[in-house]
This record gives C-alpha cells, sequence and structure tokens, in this order.
C-alpha cells in the first residue's frame, strides 16, 4: 500500500521537532524527522517515534469514566461534562470557592487546547487553590524576569548558535533535548560550538552534555549561588562593568554589586568543591570572549536558592556586556506574543495559602502546599480537586503523602489520558482525544527557541463521533459548572480562531493562513536585541536590585557550611519523559534506567557491593531501588531519576508497571523550598543509603 506522509510539530517536549508522520491510508506506520523543517532540520529523538506506541497504547483511555467503588464504568460526553461541572459547583456552595482546587500538569503547555482554554475555566471557580508543575520546575527564572523586566516571560534566551562561549549550570540540554532554550537538535548545536569556541559545563555530575563539553567543573548539589557570587566578584575585579548599552536603563546595580563585593567567599572551594583559581579563569575567559552567555536550569532552579542562582546569572550577562546582544542571552520576538499589552506579566503574594502562609506566584501557589491543604481542617480547606495533565503523586514533594490526602477529597475529576497513580483517585476522568487531530501551535516554545520560528500544527485525521478534542472538555467543563453554579458562560472560539487572534497582536505579519500554507514551519531570523525596548517594570528600567534579591543574598551569607554526607540530585534521559511515558514500549526498551547512581568510593565507604540493593532514606520517607557505581558522580552526590514507582494498586498502565524504579519524590520534603519563589527543593536532599 502507498504511504503518504503528513506533518506537524512533536508535543512531547520543549524542542518542538518536526515530524514527517506516514500513513497508509488512515493508519499511522512509520514517524521521522520532518527534513524540510527549517528550524530541527530532520532531528528526532525517541520520544517523537513513541508517538507511535501512544497512538495505538490499549491502557489510553478514549472515553470518560466513572468510578463506582474499586470498578470503572464508561459514561456518556454529556453525562460525565453534567456530573464533573455538578459537583464541583456544589462542593463551592457548601464550603466557598476555595474549597475546588486545580492542578495543572507539565503536558498543558504542550497543547494549545489546555493552555489558551484553561484560564477561563481557572476564572470561573474563583478559587485560590491553583497550583501547577511550574512550582517543581521554572518558578525561579519566572520570578526574576518579573522582578527584573517587569514580566514572567520576558526571558534572555541563550544564543547558542551565535555565542563563543557558553558557561551552563545544572542543565543537561542532550538528555532534555533543551528547556527554557528551545533547540531541537542541541547536540549538534552544542557540537559545532565546541569546535568554535568553549562550553562549560558545571554539574555534579558529568552528564551527557558534559560529555560533549569542552570543560566540566564538579560542584557540590546547592551550592551553585556561592560558586556564582565568586564568578562575579573575579569578573569585577578584572575591570568595570560593560554596561554602556543600557545607560539609563539600569536600576540599582551599584547597590547590587556593592553587596557581591562585600561578599565574603573566602571559603568558597570548602563549600562548591571548584577551587578559587579555576572559577577566576573561567571568569577571564568568559569576559575576553567575543560573545558568551551564562545559563542555569533544573539544578540551579529546584534548589534552596533557585531563585537566587538565576538573578545571579542574568547579573553575569549584564555586567559583561552579553545581555541583550546577538551570541549573548536576548529574549525572543514571537510571531504570538507572551509579553506586552494583554498578557499575564505576574504578580507575588497577593494572598497566601491558608496552612503554612505561603506567598502565591503568577496566580499559583506552590504545589508543595497541596496535600496539607486538603488534610489540613477548617475554613477553607480544600475538598474537591480538578487536575489535567498531571500525575502530581510522582511529580511533587511526599508523593506518598499527596497520594494519601488525594484519597480524603470529597470530589476529584482528571482531564487525563490515562489511570495513573493520581488519576486512581478520581471520581471521574475526561480522557481527550489525540493530539493529531486537533489544531496546535506552540505559544510558549516558540517564545523561548533560540531562532525567530512558527509553526501551525493541522489535524492529520477527523476525530471519532465519541472523542472530545482537549478544548472541548475544557469549554464543555466549564459550561457545565457555570450553569450549575447560575453564572454566566460564553463559549470560547475554536483554535484556529483563537490562534489567528494572538497572531494578530503580534507585528510578524503571519496569520493562519500563512502558517497553513508552510507546513514544514517557518524560520523569520536570528534572535534581535530587544529587551531594552520591551521592558515592562515600573521604573521602565531593568531593576538589578530588587529587594526579595537582595534579602536572599544576605541568607546566603549566613548559611552554615554543609556538614556532609550523601547529596541526591536527579537526572534525565532522552528516553523518559518525567512520569508519563513508561507505557511506551519504545521507550523503555533496553538496559534498566531507574538505578540509584553512587560514586564507587561512596558505595565503597557504605559496605556496599556494586548492584546492590539498598534503602534511600529522607527526612520525609524510604525507598528501596538498586545502586550501581559510577565515576560520573562526585563523591558526596547520589543521583536518582524521576518519574518512576508505577507500583501503586488500581492504575491500568500494563507496561509500566512492569518497570522496575521507585518514585524520587517519596524522598523528597514538601517543607524544603526555594525562599523568594516558594519552588521546590528537589535537588541537594539530605539522604542515607544502607543495604536492603
Amino acid at each position: 500500500m502507498a504511504r503518504t506522509s503528513r506533518f506537524r510539530a512533536c508535543p512531547l517536549c520543549e524542542a518542538i521537532c518536526g515530524l514527517e508522520l506516514q500513513y497508509e491510508a488512515d493508519e499511522l506506520v512509520a514517524i521521522r524527522g520532518d527534513a524540510a523543517d527549517p528550524f530541527s532540520r530532520g532531528h528526532v529523538c525517541p520520544k517523537g517515534n513513541a508517538l507511535l506506541d501512544l497512538e495505538a497504547d490499549p491502557d489510553r483511555l478514549r472515553r470518560p469514566l466513572r468510578r463506582r467503588g474499586r470498578d470503572w464504568e464508561e459514561i456518556s460526553w454529556d453525562e460525565a461534562l453534567a456530573e464533573a461541572g455538578e459537583r464541583l459547583a456544589a462542593v463551592q456552595r457548601e464550603h466557598g470557592a476555595d474549597a475546588v482546587g486545580a492542578y495543572l500538569g507539565n503536558p498543558n503547555v504542550h497543547h494549545f487546547g489546555h493552555i489558551a482554554y484553561l484560564p477561563a475555566l481557572l476564572r470561573s471557580l474563583r478559587s485560590k487553590n491553583l497550583f501547577s508543575a511550574s512550582s517543581v520546575d521554572q518558578w525561579p527564572s519566572q520570578l526574576v524576569d518579573w522582578l527584573m523586566y517587569g514580566h514572567q516571560f520576558l526571558l534572555p534566551i541563550p544564543d547558542v548558535d551565535r555565542t563563543d562561549y557558553f558557561l551552563m549550570l545544572g542543565a543537561n540540554p542532550v538528555a532534555s533535548n533543551g528547556s527554557l532554550m528551545t533547540a531541537p537538535g542541541i547536540a549538534r548545536r552544542l557540537e559545532a560550538l565546541v569546535a568554535r569556541g568553549r562550553l562549560v559545563v558545571v554539574d555534579p555530575r558529568r552528564t551527557e552534555t558534559a560529555a560533549i563539553a569542552s570543560e566540566h567543573v564538579f560542584i557540590r548539589p546547592g551550592t551553585d549561588a556561592w560558586f556564582l557570587v565568586a564568578l562575579l566578584q573575579e569578573l569585577l575585579a578584572l575591570g568595570p562593568p560593560r554596561i554602556d548599552a543600557y545607560a539609563g536603563k539600569l536600576s540599582g546595580l551599584d547597590e547590587a554589586l556593592r553587596a557581591l563585593a562585600a561578599f565574603d567567599t573566602a571559603d568558597v572551594e570548602a563549600r562548591t568543591g571548584v577551587p578559587r583559581a579555576r572559577i577566576a579563569r573561567i571568569a577571564a575567559e568568559f569576559r575576553v570572549a567575543p560573545a558568551a552567555v551564562a545559563y542555569g536550569r533544573m539544578g540551579v532552579s529546584t534548589q534552596a536558592h533557585g531563585t537566587l542562582c538565576q538573578w545571579l546569572i542574568q547579573l553575569v550577562n549584564l555586567v559583561t556586556g552579553n545581555l541583550d546582544r546577538a551570541g549573548g542571552s536576548l529574549p525572543n520576538e514571537p510571531a504570538f506574543p507572551v509579553t506586552g499589552p494583554g498578557t499575564a506579566a505576574g504578580h507575588r503574594d497577593r494572598w497566601r495559602s491558608r496552612v503554612r502562609g505561603l506567598p502565591e506566584f503568577a496566580g499559583e501557589l506552590p504545589v508543595s502546599v497541596l496535600a496539607e491543604e486538603i488534610r489540613t481542617p477548617g475554613e477553607g480547606q480544600l475538598r474537591a480537586l480538578l487536575t489535567c495533565a498531571g500525575n502530581p503523586v510522582l511529580s511533587t514533594p511526599d508523593g506518598r503523602g499527596l497520594d494519601a490526602a488525594l484519597a480524603g477529597l470529597d470530589f476529584m475529576v482528571s482531564i487525563d489520558v490515562y489511570l495513573n497513580e493520581t488519576t486512581r483517585h478520581a471520581h471521574l476522568i475526561l480522557p481527550p482525544a489525540s493530539p493529531l487531530t486537533q489544531p496546535h501551535y506552540d505559544v510558549h516554545f516558540n517564545a523561548f527557541a533560540v531562532r525567530r520560528v512558527a509553526r501551525l500544527s493541522l489535524p492529520l485525521r477527523e476525530r471519532r463521533d465519541d472523542e472530545r478534542a482537549d478544548w472541548e472538555i475544557i469549554d464543555g467543563l466549564a459550561a457545565a459548572h457555570a450553569a450549575a453554579s447560575g453564572k454566566p458562560w460564553r463559549t470560547l472560539p475554536p483554535p484556529l480562531a483563537m490562534i489567528d487572534a494572538g497572531l494578530a497582536r503580534g507585528d510578524s505579519g503571519l496569520d493562519v493562513a500563512a502558517l497553513a500554507a508552510a507546513p514544514h514551519g517557518l524560520d523569520l531570523g536570528p534572535l534581535r536585541p530587544s529587551l531594552l525596548a520591551r521592558l515592562q517594570t515600573e521604573s521602565g528600567a531593568i531593576e538589578c536590585a530588587p529587594p526579595l534579591l537582595m534579602d536572599a543574598l544576605a541568607g546566603l551569607a549566613a548559611e552554615p557550611t554543609d556538614a556532609g554526607g550523601l547529596r541526591l540530585i536527579g537526572r534525565r534521559h532522552v528516553r523518559s519523559n518525567n512520569s508519563w511515558m513508561h507505557n511506551a514500549p519504545r521507550l523503555v526498551k533496553g538496559k534498566p534506567r531507574h538505578q540509584l547512581l553512587m560514586h564507587p568510593d561512596d558505595l565503597a565507604r557504605h559496605g556496599l557491593a556494586d548492584g546492590a540493593r539498598v534503602r534511600v532514606s529522607s527526612a520525609v520517607g524510604t525507598i528501596e531501588t538498586d545502586a550501581v557505581a559510577s565515576d560520573e558522580l562526585m563523591p558526596g552526590v547520589a543521583c536518582l531519576p524521576h518519574g518512576f514507582g508505577h507500583d501503586r494498586p488500581g492504575i491500568r498502565l500494563a507496561r509500566a508497571e512492569a518497570v522496575a524504579g521507585a518514585s524520587y519524590n517519596d524522598l523528597t520534603d514538601p517543607t524544603a523550598l526555594d525562599g523568594p519563589s516558594g519552588n521546590a527543593a528537589l535537588n541537594g536532599l539530605a539522604v542515607t543509603v544502607a543495604p536492603a
């Protein structure tokens, strides 16, 4: 049978690689990279091919499910949406608006039908109990962007294709495919950089990215802020800040530099494990490079000083003149704007969580308080929950504690395609149709790309009568809740109309018709300096010394030296996608990837053999797993991937249940946070390891 090719962007990670999907009649039979995509240029990772598994997965839900005791029954869409809307409204009538909460998982941002339609539903709920995966991820970056530049998404992007010196902290884009830096084929881009300049990776583990770097620098987990303060001191010792390009657009820089100069870093080597002379050499190389950029990601965000690290990284780029400069870091000018009029700039501390009193950021509370808000009695107790494309039992701190809390909810509804560790607690599950049946535009990932690009993905097949698009489910749930609450609701326009309206707010001149005529996507050119013209701070200047961050710097100075012991960090693999793709045979085949990595010297000190079964314990929990020796780690560091632990009863993930591994987040502490943002401090966790 003859094959035909259809094209769209991959919806599974931030790289948004172009895919060529090959069909025989209407059956998807093969997937390869789209060689004609000007951005990804034929690159595809194993996750792209795993779309074949997702489309054919017998465990994937296709019709609404209602729980009856321990059993589930299929019901109609009309019945499911009406019941969900009525039960949410009933909880709010009896206990108030905040008795209903919502948790949004990472995949929401990968689907236009979620990211564009959820805000209206959440506004209709009028609850302060909103949570998302952002607070176990990138909140420190968003907070720093809001404080310094006036908008949480005014994010300077590393200009990886034109830089000469890339200083990378706590990031492994070769495994993750890039994050807050949309760069398909990132390994190829970094190899080209190494050929012309230098890539220096600072990480407690010699990662896949460190393996191709010009230099790898081991650092103790959670000490990156000390490294960065010392780096800034060395940069300033080499000469005055290079800030002529920012004349009249800087506020508080002198104050920030005085505080940094007065900071005592005499013991930086004892704290970080990095010799002062090495930091000085890196500073000198960074300063003399024709173009340089500093960048930090998960390893620096998900720790106790995440926001402080992200601020210091911005200052490194600023004082060397590499902020908003070709080859440095500069924001994208996306065709579909995510900053400017009509967008959510951000805010902080407009309300606080009921139990612990933690401030909201950008309209959300830290997900680390979710379990306590459910289980703590009293006025405002969270009694019902909407989850959308998320599995917080495996993805957020103290998963076992949250697991127990979810079981006590009066009502829970989940928009999800799987009956997983979280949705098993739902009373209703509403599964969206395949993304291949729906229009899509990557609003945020185009905005965070290392080039100015745009691509519209159109449906590749029609939905069946018993399927509903994600946007239809969300809009239908909002309408049902509004009707049950006696509130008006106006159905939102379909996705292509919403995409067209978003494009019209920009100045690219593109519309849906133009993008539909370019099925492989459009390259609109390299990044261009635009930050200074787009600042949204009240002062109209870059705020270099926000009080919240100056206080965080003072707090760092008072931090005692680490007493030693093992510190746990996470890791990614190119064949893994957080917690939700372990049911795909193409991704879980091959060697096991669940093990705890330990340095051989640490294994010996603990009396453990390579491959031993071990018990790993933290302040909040204990897991069992297999320990293997790895000289990729510096001594004193243990490394465990997250997203595993598919052993809870009542799930329907036959392949995932057979995958070995325990959940990292059964060890993480919900009270361990980055202070300014409330982001979970998942890395640098103190643990002990003993024979099982």
